[in-house]
């Protein structure tokens, strides 16, 4: 074994390394025929881990049939091209006879030709290519001599539909393929044995591979020289921006992450006029950016002319940005995992010390990081759950298969149960999936479009009519979001993409600020947004779709056990010891609850009455809980109740009179209660739009709508009308039918976190309540009555009515 690894150490040697003891133990276990997971830090070498024993491999037997042997799965397109330089690199240093081929929707069309004719031994692709590529009618010699798959970043996709769309092409290759190897890279998970299962199948026995070096962690956080009692809102983040202008280097090379493209626009924008020295040396870099602009960035800062970016989770993975000293993260990162691998973006080689500096965008979230900080010393991460056997990616796969080499339904079912998410398909599902796709099921049969599989001479179900087959190809993958516009100069460059709700808002010769510019709007025409540069001052800027980001369960646990230590007055973290004037102003005027307690607080305003709850565990099951209690309240007392929540608790905002103290006392029970949880839930917020929403990507995925060929794309009004007429249909005609029933599922466990929400109303009713009568909103009830002035309409800005709201406090105080 070591005779094969031979030319893998004599590289090595020539760089002047030492391979890390889990790179030898990953290539002894791959040579010797296991499958696995390696989980290491980020920059810790486990590239090299994973290719290496296949590639030693490959150079020890030379394969005489041409076709692919080692296929990379990767979640971005944007690693792509790394991973091709890193591999690259001891292919040309040592004349290994091999070639290394990049297939993603970047890949030119004669490329993707000379792929097919002369397959490289090593491709390097996405799950959305790799569908593709099972959609033609060469996948079959295409990977007749495969012999290992490595998917990166696992972690990344394992708790999304994209994860589930990679287990079901690795179910047709282990078909063709049954002695395939795979091995897993994951930097940050929790759930490492069921992660793996996901990742080999069903049954597999996978071989663990941990231990690289520790890497360094230092994370500081930017105080607030004083804190007067009151949080900030959050978005008067950018108001500080000088303390995080002090604490920047002009000659490190930093990133910085924002947690939604919208504020990554708005702190650029900020940063750029706050720093006019640094013009040239700052970028803007995220995914609605056109690809050219983003490549551009990244080599830039790879090569160190590029010292500031501001950037979004578009550069949380892989890519390896050696010369990058520092990491800045704005605002809390809402779980731990999320800190880690933005923090192995710094000093991104084994061994390194990653520095973050973090940047709050509001008061309370410095007890957010103090609780990350407690988590990331006890060695915790989040778990990340795959979704549970959705039908529409299934219904994908089989329509992909049957549009390259078309599948017998027997073999392919047990090949499908063989993943661990299908592993408990029922027959009658699968024979409805089938009468599904072939005769376009109970309702839709009479429509040409939806019967998509036939019989050929072998049994093997195809699709014969081309244009089904081209639009498929065209169309596959899980990613839904509303129709993207382009927007581009009228006389030049693309700059990127905004989507079409934005845009529809727009007159034309408005301003907005987008890709680092401030831009006019011309004209839009075929799905494109002319535009062209303006000097006039704006403060427009798109937002997009899945911005807001929640706690994680993980980090709520720990941010009530933080608050719990500062009502004790154990104040041990750099940001617990800097809350403590607005510790002590809310137990001056309420309490603070221990881990296990739920504090209540009711007052009188000259706005109306108003219910504060504090359960810490998250906006979306905060969102769940408060229209739950509004439902519940106004069913015992009839009256108008406004909701409004953020990651810490509710607001319920009744009119003046609305007794709240009196209904806490005698009908709290009633509240807290877990039974006919789903009814109220239906009676609270309209599950049935909900559903209908959701109704309308799952038909996306699933073939049932599709996005149209290029130039032709359909509007969101256009899918959200036929995604409409097919909810009405399936209602009306097959109330069971099984993707309507997907998207009740996915709306109570994904959207209303219907698990968390009830373990929330468990863990409350089996504690102690706290009900604190306050005479005016204490500091916890400040961000929950920001985040409702947000969302209404006033001639004085938020600003304003927030300052004016902390003189009150201040002067009832005196």
């Amino acid at each position: 074994m070591n005779d094969v690894l031979q030319p893998i150490h004599r590289w090595f040697n020539q760089q002047g390394w030492t391979p890390l003891p889990f790179q030898t133990q990953t290539w002894e276990a791959h040579l010797a025929g296991r499958s696995g997971l390696i989980q290491v830090p980020t920059g810790s070498g486990k590239t090299y881990a994973a290719v290496m024993g296949s590639i030693a491999r490959m150079l020890a037997s030379p394969s005489e049939i041409r076709g692919v042997r080692l296929l990379y799965i990767t979640p971005l397109r944007a690693l792509s091209r790394d991973l091709a330089l890193a591999l690259q690199q001891p292919i040309d240093a040592m004349a290994w006879p091999l070639r290394v081929g990049i297939r993603n929707g970047d890949t030119n069309t004669s490329e993707r030709s000379r792929q097919l004719k002369s397959p490289p031994e090593i491709l390097i692709t996405t799950p959305e290519s790799l569908c593709v590529l099972l959609a033609g009618r060469h996948c079959e010699r295409l990977f007749q001599t495969l012999e290992t798959v490595i998917l990166d970043e696992w972690h990344e996709l394992i708790g999304s539909k994209r994860g589930i769309q990679t287990e079901l092409g690795l179910s047709w290759l282990r078909q063709q393929r049954p002695s395939l190897q795979t091995w897993a890279i994951s930097a940050t998970i929790g759930n490492l044995e069921e992660a793996a299962q996901h990742a080999l199948g069903a049954g597999g026995d996978p071989c663990f591979i941990t231990g690289a070096p520790k890497r360094g962690l230092s994370v500081t956080s930017i105080l607030p020289d004083s804190i007067d009692g009151f949080p900030w809102g959050g978005h008067l983040g950018l108001r500080r921006y000088e303390d995080l202008v002090g604490q920047l280097e002009p000659c490190t090379s930093t990133l910085l992450f924002t947690n939604t493209r919208n504020q990554a626009e708005r702190w650029f924008q900020c940063l750029r006029y706050a720093c006019p020295e640094m013009e040239g040396l700052l970028a803007l870099h995220h995914s609605a950016l056109d690809r050219a602009e983003r490549e551009a960035i990244e080599a830039s800062v790879k090569a160190g002319s590029m010292l500031w970016v501001v950037c979004t989770s578009s550069l949380d993975l892989g890519v390896d940005f050696q010369p990058v000293e520092r990491v800045v993260q704005i605002g809390s990162p809402k779980n731990l995992a999320r800190l880690l691998q933005r923090a192995g973006r710094s000093a991104h080689l084994p061994g390194g010390t990653s520095q973050v500096l973090f940047m709050p965008t509001n008061a309370l979230e410095l007890l957010e990081l103090s609780a990350v900080r407690r988590g990331l010393d006890n060695g915790l991460v989040e778990e990340r759950r795959p979704p549970h056997a959705p039908l529409d990616v299934l219904l994908q796969h089989l329509t992909t298969l049957a549009c390259g080499p078309g599948f017998e339904p027997q073999r392919t079912l047990e090949a499908i149960r063989r993943t661990s998410s299908y592993s408990e398909l029922r027959d009658e599902d699968w024979q409805w999936c089938l009468r599904f796709l072939e005769h376009g099921g109970d309702c839709l049969g009479a429509y040409p479009r939806y019967r998509k599989l036939e019989h050929d001479e072998h049994g093997r179900y195809v699709v014969r009519e081309k244009a089904i087959a081209r639009l498929h190809r065209l169309n596959i993958g899980t990613i839904t979001s509303a129709p993207a516009i382009r927007v581009r100069f009228i006389r030049g460059a693309v700059l990127g993409h905004v989507e079409e709700t934005f845009i529809s808002q727009l007159k034309p010769k408005d301003v907005f600020f987008f890709a680092g510019r401030q831009l006019e709007f011309v004209r839009l025409r075929e799905m494109t947004a002319y535009v062209k540069a303006s000097t006039r001052k704006s403060t427009a800027v798109p937002a997009w779709a899945g911005g807001q980001m929640s706690l994680s369960d993980l980090l709520t646990h720990h941010l009530r056990d933080e608050v719990a230590r500062a009502g004790r007055g154990d104040l041990d973290t750099p940001e617990l010891k800097a809350l403590e004037p607005l510790f002590e102003r809310q137990m001056d005027l309420s309490t603070l609850p221990d881990s296990d307690q739920l504090l209540l607080e009711t007052c009188r305003t000259r706005e109306g009455m108003h219910l504060y709850a504090y359960p810490f565990e998250g906006r979306f099951v905060h969102e769940g809980l408060g229209f739950l209690w509004a439902t519940r309240l106004t069913r015992i007392h009839r009256g108008t109740i406004t909701v409004s929540v953020n990651d810490y608790g509710f607001e319920l905002l009744a009119p003046r009179g609305y007794p709240f103290d009196d209904l806490l006392e005698d009908h709290l029970d009633v509240l807290l209660d877990d039974s006919n949880l789903e009814q109220d839930l239906e009676q609270a917020l309209n599950l049935s739009e909900l559903c209908r929403r959701r109704f309308r990507s799952i038909a996306q995925v699933s073939g049932l709508l599709v996005q149209g060929f290029p130039g032709q794309s359909k509007s969101a009004g256009q899918l959200q009308i036929s995604g409409s007429l097919l909810w009405e249909v399936f209602n009306k005609h097959e109330p069971n039918n099984l993707l309507v029933r997907q998207a009740q599922h996915e709306v109570l466990q994904d959207q209303l976190e219907l698990p968390r929400l009830r373990k929330a109303l468990m863990r409350m009713r089996s504690g102690e309540v706290l009900h604190c009568p306050t005479p005016r909103p204490g500091p916890l009830a400040f961000p929950l009555l920001v985040e409702r002035l947000n969302n209404r309409m006033s001639n004085e800005s938020v600003l304003e009515r927030i300052e004016r709201m902390q003189k009150d406090a201040l002067r009832h105080e005196e």
